[in-house]
């Protein structure tokens, strides 16, 4: 305790350069947690966004994964309502959504464009679809008997086919014995998923609509959905064992963009954090090596009179950890501010590559990235300081006495 108030009053005594050292500390520091958090937030929605769009645990037939149908439907569930109340008497599934994936033409009678459809049930689908299906106009699809019955569609294939709330359209497919076969529907509404390409084709119908169209029972396949995204692994294994005639798929096998930005940003901010904690490391050395220079003399009158080398160089590294703890201090309490303040100021970023909405502009706080960035940006300063001090505590000491 005696040496740390001496380094204490030693950073105290120098205020104008120990604060600059500090300042450049705190700065490195809340731009490693800001853009790191960045990063997690980012990880976090696009896990999110996947599980939601393909659910924590895919089931389906044995060969629905691995082979291409023939047919329509050949690979599909038969069974899935009896599997479904089975699934969820576990506590830990918050539900299973039935899904009927088809293709064909849909047409308002003077233009015909190619779809790719879904039957669900909609309260489930949209329910935990959330955020992520944003339902532009109109009204999403309900249980109501109808004259003509419901299909939502993605905002570009509504304007390709002109077509509005009210509006009566044609779908055309195969059904499952390899028949064409043709449904009238009313458009109840429309929405867009971000992506482009994928708001050029897409539409929703409620499930018996897609089976009658397909002339089946059948379903493509059963989305497992978790009340914990963590314990997917687990449920999946725990599924596995009590359906193995069913193939099954965890989100992130299906999840390619998800891990694609993930290694990108991972590179990204990787490189960023190294530059940013040597900017750093250089600074402060920079600043300590000043700070040696002018106290030579000074280490000298300590070494005449009986100081040891290591025990200068200690109070040297005890000064540089005081101040690699005041400067990471400030810059969490910085970068804990910033990331406080975005939840209440709507800032929105631009649409990312390939996607056509915006989205907000939140920063991730991590108790392991606060605690390790701290103690990266401590052990920097003290390695500095070991550096700047050590050749200057093993001088001779009537140079060190002479030194101008």
């Amino acid at each position: 305790m005696k040496w740390l108030g001496f380094a204490y009053k030693n950073v105290i005594r120098n205020r104008r350069r120990s604060l600059m050292t500090i300042i450049i500390t705190a700065v490195g520091t809340a731009s490693i947690l800001i853009s790191s958090g960045f990063a997690l937030y980012t990880y976090d929605s696009l896990r999110e966004m996947s599980a939601r769009e393909s659910g924590h645990v895919v089931i389906a037939h044995s060969k629905y994964f691995n082979r291409e149908e023939e047919s329509p439907m050949e690979y599909g569930l038969s069974n899935h309502e009896t599997l479904k109340e089975a699934i969820e008497q576990d506590e830990r599934i918050r539900m299973a959504i039935p899904r009927l994936q088809f293709s064909g033409l849909i047409t308002n009678g003077d233009k015909s464009v190619i779809f790719t459809g879904t039957g669900v049930e909609p309260e489930r689908e949209f329910d935990v679809k959330g955020p992520f299906l944003n339902v532009l106009t109109g009204k999403i699809l309900s249980t109501e008997l109808t004259p003509d019955p419901q299909v939502m569609l993605a905002k570009n294939l509504a304007k390709q086919l002109n077509a509005d709330i009210g509006s009566s359209l044609t779908l055309l497919t195969t059904t499952t014995d390899g028949v064409l076969n043709a449904l009238d529907v009313q458009v109840q509404g429309t929405f867009s998923i971000g992506v482009p390409e994928l708001d050029k084709r897409l539409l929703f119908v409620a499930l018996p609509t897609a089976q009658e169209l397909l002339v089946t029972n059948k379903v493509s396949t059963l989305s497992v959905y978790l009340y914990e995204t963590e314990e997917t692994a687990k449920i999946e294994a725990i599924l596995a064992k009590q359906y193995p005639e069913l193939a099954m798929q965890p989100w992130w096998e299906q999840a390619y963009f998800y891990f694609k930005v993930k290694d990108l940003y991972n590179r990204i901010f990787g490189i960023l954090g190294a530059m940013i904690l040597l900017i750093v490391f250089f600074a402060v050395t920079n600043t300590l090596s000043m700070t040696v220079v002018e106290r030579t003399r000074e280490t000298g009158t300590l070494l005449a009179l009986g100081t040891l080398p290591r025990q200068i160089v200690r109070n040297f590294v005890l000064e540089g950890m005081i101040m690699g703890i005041a400067g990471a201090l400030l810059g969490i309490l910085f970068a804990a501010g910033t990331s406080i303040s975005l939840f209440f100021i709507d800032i929105q970023m631009p649409p990312p590559p390939g996607r056509s909405e915006t989205y907000p502009l939140y920063i991730y706080m991590s108790t392991w990235l606060y605690s390790l960035t701290t103690l990266a940006v401590i052990i920097l300063c003290i390695g500095a300081a070991w550096l700047t001090s050590h050749k200057a505590a093993n001088k001779q000491i009537v140079e060190a006495l002479g030194h101008v």
